[in-house]
């Protein structure tokens, strides 16, 4: 029976301390245990299965009953040991809730307590501070009143003492008087309602306006406008007046400047007047000899009289420039037909040279204050070998080789420059046409030099090498640079430009183009009988070995002058102004001598490749049919290479210094000469078995020479570019793989048409046609052939020209190299 009600207590425990996951995890955290009793998820049946997992443990079924009631014991007392502790937390719990709030109360109380005292003392405070705050406003006004009575008591002192001075003309002690009184008129702005106040500021402008007059008087009395300066040196009351003038209105300080400068040029204009003989450009030194002796004066009489900062020797020398500007430009308009080159030239080397003197001696400050005067703008910096030039350096003496040498350090730059020397800008068409007429008797020269000393020779240093000529216009052109950039940065440079630009043209036509040999059509032809009696070492080229040498010293020197017109464009654009950079274009010089490069490359492709022509031509007419053996590389064979040997190496020391042009030449000659042997081996018709194998192996012979054609009787062994050898395997390989086509059988048409199709590549009939005529096909044969061709021809891609030419994969070069190798073996088998 209780068995049974410990039972049901259990189940109904069970039901009412259902835990939820979260509740149960905490209790897991704060008491971890092991025990399975402990677990959420107790299972009774399955933990008296682990207590007694067989029949034989159940023996022992009393002692294990035992230990669970004994801990089931344990269990109640420690609940009832708990449950008895809890019996009085409450009532604690209320008593000392009832404490705290009583100290709560308490404290609430002292707080209220503190407030109140500060408040008292706030009050307190503000009461004790009410008196001495007013005396502080009172401190503060009067000091304020004193200070400004005080000023008050000075300025009517100041001005008082003022007006005395000025009747008295005691401007020494007036200067500084003058700038205490304004500095103190400055504190009086904000009372200039006060009638008094207003008054007196009205005598002090009237003071200044007064010092004003009467010292433009003083000054006009001393240096008057008409007649001569008065003897003796400057006197201190001049001096002091300068001083006076700095803290007067500015506008009296730029009068008494202009009258003395005005007053002292005087003389310059009266001197060198547009009547007189000194006023003309072969006597312009003694326009600048005459201010240098003015500016000595100036310092040794008057250097004291005007204070440093007016910097009055500069405003002289500056003056000086402008009036010598309009004179120069008055009488150059008047005399225009009597200006020559050299005279102007001098003209202006002796104005820049005294420009540099000015930027030498002065720094320009005073330039700003000049109207209508503006500093030059920096020029760019120089990107080009080109060098700067110093001013009147010979740049005629250079060398070209000078291009390399590094560039000289920038001189600064001068604020003066163009200051007088703008005025021969709008004559300078005088410097231009000079230049011109000059350039053309240049090229003259260089034209008849070149008739009397004879084209470079073959074996000697000019050989190949770059004209002489070439090197000296371009020194020309950049002495005309530097001396015209020197002159102006403006119109005249492109007027020069214009220049440079029709003698480059007329280098190139007459220099150049105008000596090339003229390509001759070779009319007589090698016979077999001839070309099998040739002997090594005839020359059978149309021009001669100094006619090639002549050929790469054209190439070489239009590559010169192609590199150095880009410098010159480039230099060109840093010397003149930013606003006319676009309109400096040397493109059409630059094609120009890039189309003499291109001929003279064209000239030495067609020389081999004629020379080579007759060796084809007697290919093309061997009985191939009739060949019975396969030997060594055929005759024509040898004197195509030995063409090759004979030109190339030649052409290739001579163009060492363009190595990119050699490669060229190399590509274009192959470009030429493997489309004509194809062409040629077409025409060598009807051709045997014996006879195919033959053309294979001297194809392949070419082949090998094509490929060393870079290096060909070369010393030194340099691996050809990867271009020029993917053209001469892509050509070679298709002329290798016509004939592979006629020495296959021609039975099953099928087989071959396929062969065909898969070696060659191309679905022309016309060529199809062609490799019928080469095997000695009949008519009837090829009819059948040829639509059997037409039939197995693959479809062209949808979209793709209907041409006939089609496109497959080729074999590659080292298939076809080890397809060759077999060949060669089977051929010596045969021998």
């Amino acid at each position: 029976m209780v068995e049974e009600e410990e039972f049901e207590f259990a189940e109904d425990l069970e039901a009412i301390l259902h835990l939820t996951p979260e509740v149960q995890l905490a209790i897991e955290q704060v008491f971890p245990s092991q025990d399975p009793l402990d677990r959420a998820d107790f299972n009774a049946v399955e933990y008296i299965n682990t207590l007694f997992p067989t029949e034989q443990s159940l023996a022992n079924i009393d002692d294990v009953v035992n230990k669970i009631r004994l801990k089931i014991r344990r269990l109640d007392d420690n609940i009832r040991t708990v449950v008895r502790g809890q019996t009085n937390v409450g009532q604690d719990g209320r008593q000392a809730l009832e404490e705290a709030q009583i100290a709560i109360q308490q404290l609430f109380g002292k707080i209220k307590d503190i407030k109140d005292k500060a408040e008292k003392s706030e009050q307190m405070v503000k009461e004790i501070t009410r008196d001495i705050k007013q005396l502080d406003h009172a401190k503060r006004h009067l000091t304020t009143s004193i200070t400004t009575l005080n000023h008050l008591h000075m300025l009517a002192g100041g001005v008082d003492s003022l007006e005395a001075m000025t009747r008295k003309r005691q401007y020494g002690e007036v200067a500084n008087l003058l700038q205490g009184v304004v500095n103190v008129l400055e504190h009086f702005h904000k009372y200039m309602g006060i009638p008094q106040i207003r008054q007196l500021s009205e005598r002090v402008k009237a003071a200044q306006s007064e010092l004003g007059t009467q010292i433009l008087a003083d000054f006009e009395e001393a240096f008057p406008s008409q007649g001569s300066k008065r003897p003796g040196g400057p006197s201190n009351v001049l001096r002091d007046a300068c001083l006076v003038a700095n803290v007067l209105d500015p506008r009296i300080k730029q009068e008494i400047i202009k009258k003395f400068i005005r007053q002292h040029l005087s003389e310059y204009l009266v001197l060198f007047q547009e009547n007189q003989d000194v006023a003309w450009l072969d006597k312009i030194d003694r326009r600048y000899a005459w201010i240098k002796r003015q500016l000595v004066d100036y310092e040794e009489k008057y250097g004291r009289m005007f204070p440093e900062e007016w910097f009055m020797t500069e405003r002289i020398a500056v003056e000086f420039c402008h009036i010598t500007r309009v004179e120069l430009a008055k009488v150059m308009r008047t005399r225009a037909k009597e200006i020559e080159v050299k005279l102007l030239l001098f003209a202006i080397q002796r104005t820049t040279n005294f420009e540099g003197l000015l930027a030498k001696r002065f720094t320009g400050c005073t330039l700003t204050d000049t109207p209508g005067q503006k500093r030059p703008e920096s020029p760019l910096e120089p990107t080009n070998p080109f060098l700067e030039e110093e001013p009147g350096e010979d740049v005629g003496t250079e060398k070209d080789d000078d291009l390399a040498k590094p560039r000289k350090p920038k001189a600064p730059d001068n604020p003066f420059h163009g200051i007088v020397s703008k005025c021969f800008e709008p004559h300078l068409y005088v410097y231009i046409e000079s230049q011109d007429k000059n350039l053309g008797e240049l090229i003259d020269r260089f034209v008849a030099d070149f008739r009397a000393q004879g084209p470079p020779k073959a074996g000697t240093e000019e050989g190949g090498a770059v004209l002489p000529s070439c090197a000296d216009l371009f020194v020309y052109y950049k002495k005309c640079m530097v001396q015209c950039s020197q002159l102006s940065t403006g119109e005249p440079m492109i007027a020069l430009t214009t220049v440079f630009q029709k003698f480059l043209r007329e280098y190139a036509w007459k220099i150049l183009s105008g000596n090339l040999p003229k390509s001759s059509s070779n009319s007589g032809g090698l016979t077999i009988t001839s070309l099998l009696k040739e002997k090594e070492g005839s020359e059978t080229a149309k021009f001669t070995v100094d006619e090639l040498c002549l050929i790469c010293s054209i190439l070489s020197t239009a590559e010169y002058c192609l590199a150095t017109t880009q410098q010159l464009e480039e230099k060109l654009k840093e010397k003149v102004d930013k606003i006319l950079v676009e309109r400096i274009n040397l493109t059409g010089e630059m094609d120009t001598f890039s189309t003499v490069i291109s001929n003279s490359i064209q000239l030495l492709v067609q020389d081999l490749d004629a020379a080579c022509d007759p060796a084809l031509t007697a290919m093309s007419k061997m009985p191939w049919q009739s060949v019975e053996h396969v030997g060594d590389q055929s005759p024509y064979v040898t004197s195509i290479i030995m063409h090759i040997k004979q030109n190339v190496p030649i052409i290739r020391d001579n163009l060492a210094s363009t190595r990119k042009y050699f490669t060229q030449f190399c590509i274009k000659f192959t470009n030429s000469f493997i489309p004509k042997f194809i062409n040629h081996l077409f025409r060598c018709k009807p051709i045997s078995m014996v006879g195919a194998e033959q053309l294979l192996l001297d194809t392949h012979s070419l082949k090998t020479v094509l490929l060393d054609l870079p290096s060909i009787g070369s010393q030194v062994l340099r691996k050809a570019p990867a271009s020029y050898t993917k053209i001469v395997v892509k050509g070679m390989t298709r002329a290798e793989m016509i004939l592979k086509v006629v020495m296959a059988p021609h039975e099953p048409p099928v087989v071959f048409v396929d062969n065909y199709i898969k070696l060659l590549a191309d679905g022309n009939p016309e060529t199809f046609q062609k490799i019928l005529d080469m095997k000695g096909l009949k008519r009837s044969e090829q009819s059948s052939m040829l639509e059997l061709f037409r039939q197995r021809l693959p479809t062209p891609p949808s979209g793709a020209d209907g041409g006939p030419s089609l496109s497959f994969s080729a074999p590659t070069p080292e298939q076809e190299s080890s397809r060759i190798r077999k060949l060669e073996k089977l051929i010596k088998k045969r021998l």
